[in-house]
């Protein structure tokens, strides 16, 4: 099977490919693509709502079946946010290094404002694979719960990665192997989930 990835974040797309490549899935990102392709404005209100309006619009544009995510960040002392708006929380930056940055910075600022030590939180990624005819084959959510820690840490994965704290292994998820982060991300969770519906 081949699958589209709604995708030119190249962090993501390698995440993918390692987890389904397993199952013979290949994956290629939109930077495989032939033309430019416009970008389907994600105005639903959660997350599963704008992974639809990509994979639908992503497959229609290219003829291709296509899988797409909408993932973000969601803190409970921040009464949910970034949520859907976690890849441009801060508004500012013209390279993902210099958004996520700043979008961090944001995040510290705002929770400084709390009285919690550290605040619960989890990624959430919504999956929607869906072919040409913008038939919905499949959907699927996991979630990836931690703590915000204070300060950032570590240098793998990207966006909030350094700041998500998991209690049980001592790290970020920036300090994870991509091994263990591939085993138990939400990105993952979401992927193992949709696996069946796709096979």
């Amino acid at each position: 099977m081949n699958i589209l990835l709604a995708t030119s974040n190249s962090h993501k797309l390698e995440e993918v490919q390692a987890i389904l490549g397993l199952q013979g899935i290949q994956v290629v990102g939109l930077n495989e693509t032939e033309r430019l392709l416009d970008e389907p404005v994600e105005d639903a209100d959660t997350f599963a709502g704008n992974a639809r309006l990509k994979a639908v619009g992503y497959a229609k544009y290219t003829g291709k079946r296509c899988m797409a995510d909408d993932s973000g960040l969601v803190v409970d002392a921040l009464n949910g946010e970034p949520g859907i708006y976690s890849a441009r929380y801060a508004g500012v930056g013209t390279t993902r290094k210099e958004r996520d940055a700043a979008n961090n910075t944001l995040l510290l600022e705002k929770l400084s404002k709390t009285i919690e030590k550290e605040s619960a939180a989890r990624f959430i990624c919504a999956l929607c694979v869906a072919d040409p005819d913008g038939t919905i084959v499949a959907e699927s959510e996991g979630s990836f719960e931690g703590l915000i820690t204070k300060t950032p840490r570590g240098v793998n994965g990207f966006g909030y990665d350094p700041l998500l704290f998991l209690p049980d292994v001592g790290l970020t998820s920036a300090e994870l192997s991509e091994e263990a982060k591939n085993a138990r991300s939400h990105r993952s969770v979401a992927l193992r989930k949709i696996l069946p519906l796709l096979q």
